[in-house]
């Protein structure tokens, strides 16, 4: 228990230091031979260190008859190995005064472990370990069969408004492989063999398309001779790692469905095709949805909420994906109220963008939030570490993590406007209407 008060103590004490410093980030980057990607960065403001390793594999890398297997992984990979016994992986990096974790989106799977720095060549053995020789085998796949059903069963089939991602998303799209969501099928997963699991994980859990970063209290050189000595002896993959070629035609017209749900207040979800991170109009669509719904104080929230009492809450987010994704607006009717008023009175807010002007204290205050959550994003090793290896993997370009930012600042109100006008368009939209079961009956 001392352990992990001392822990807990340490991660907060190296946050309130980053947040107080600018952001200008220091690192090493380099290959190893087998075409692992290595990114090295030294903060000794405490004595933790973090590692992450991303794998460049998400639910897009799937077949359609086959969808989840990226998320299973995700739980699959704390199985062990021949040297880790089933069920110690997490009781090891605890017993070392660590925590770890992982998760999966459609683009990637991301592993991370962060421990006091004298424990750092623990976790880089342990990673190491399930990167090369994880265990594979009836017991473990029949467990973890059982943990994500479980998972699907509290957070989508048995949770109110559970499954707006994953109806949102199969509306939305026809031909890419953004219209299943990562965490998959019961039918998918039941049906995989033994061999399909074995053939996923020799296919993308390899050297080669993993990109491993180290940040925190550390010697670099003497981090090089760990990574070489854990790392550098994992064989390449030989084969091609399969990337999905298909894309998504734009959409010409409006798509519109009602759900029914186990809830007890109606709820409208708009979600409009976007571009993929990274491009110019992207930053314009970030910024836009906090000027319509980031904090308090913003246009939708103001209006719905607060003014005409229409919602218990509304959000808009446009999901930061590595092809081109969605901007969704969502609104959770008030009682006594319909979809359809909340969906006026966010069609209305956005055509008074389209049109309308937006103040310089407006266009001040968003970036103002847009910078604030950029740097608390970056505001602990394991965050630096994290976002570090997503600039490596999708943008090829890691110094971003001190220079993204500019692109968010640069985009003015002609911008916001702009894509607006050109993107919040009735037939570039999906429509949903989540409606209480017990309406209908």
């Amino acid at each position: 228990m001392y352990k992990k008060i001392f822990f807990a103590l340490l991660l907060v004490f190296a946050a309130r230091n980053v947040l107080n410093a600018q952001v200008n980030l220091k690192f090493v980057e380099y290959n190893l031979p087998n075409g692992m990607h290595v990114i090295l960065h030294q903060d000794k403001s405490a004595p933790i260190v973090s590692q992450v390793v991303v794998y460049h594999v998400g639910s897009k890398n799937e077949n359609p008859d086959r969808t989840g297997f990226a998320h299973f992984f995700e739980h699959l990979m704390f199985e062990g190995s021949p040297n880790i016994p089933r069920g110690e992986f997490f009781k090891m990096v605890q017993n070392a005064g660590g925590e770890l974790n992982a998760f999966t989106s459609f683009d990637k799977t991301v592993y991370f472990i962060t421990m006091p720095s004298n424990q750092l060549e623990l976790a880089m053995w342990m990673e190491s370990e399930r990167m090369l020789q994880l265990k594979i085998d009836s017991i473990g796949i029949e467990t973890q069969r059982g943990v994500v059903k479980e998972e699907r069963r509290q957070g989508i089939d048995n949770r109110p408004y559970g499954s707006i991602l994953e109806q949102t998303f199969s509306h939305s799209y026809k031909v890419h492989p953004y219209r299943w969501t990562p965490i998959g099928s019961f039918q998918y997963i039941d049906q995989a063999t033994y061999d399909e699991f074995r053939q996923f994980y020799k296919s993308f859990y390899l050297p080669n398309n993993a990109c491993l970063v180290i940040a925190g209290d550390i010697d670099i050189d003497k981090t090089k001779e760990m990574i070489n000595k854990y790392y550098g002896g994992i064989p390449k993959g030989t084969g091609e790692i399969f990337r999905p070629k298909e894309v998504e035609p734009p959409q010409k017209a409006e798509v519109r469905d009602t759900v029914l749900d186990n809830i007890q207040l109606p709820a409208v979800i708009e979600a409009y095709h976007m571009p993929a991170q990274g491009t110019k109009d992207y930053y314009a669509l970030s910024m836009l949805t906090t000027l319509l719904s980031g904090g308090e104080s913003s246009r939708l929230t103001k209006r719905l909420v607060d003014k005409e009492k229409i919602a218990l809450a509304v959000q808009s987010i446009p999901f930061d994906l590595e092809d081109p994704s969605l901007f969704l607006l969502f609104g959770i009717a008030n009682f006594g109220k319909s979809p359809k008023d909340i969906e006026a009175s966010i069609q209305e807010e956005i055509e008074k963008v389209k049109t309308g002007t937006i103040a310089d204290n407006e266009l001040t205050k968003i970036r103002n939030q847009q910078e604030t959550s950029f740097i608390e994003k970056n505001s602990s090793v394991q965050g630096k570490a994290i976002e570090l290896a997503n600039y490596h993997v999708f943008f090829g370009d890691a110094n971003l993590i001190n220079s993204e930012i500019d692109k968010f600042m640069a985009v003015t109100k002609e911008d916001l406007r702009r894509v607006a006008q050109h993107y919040l368009t009735e037939k570039n939209r999906t429509v949903l209407y989540y409606i209480p079961k017990t309406k209908v009956q």
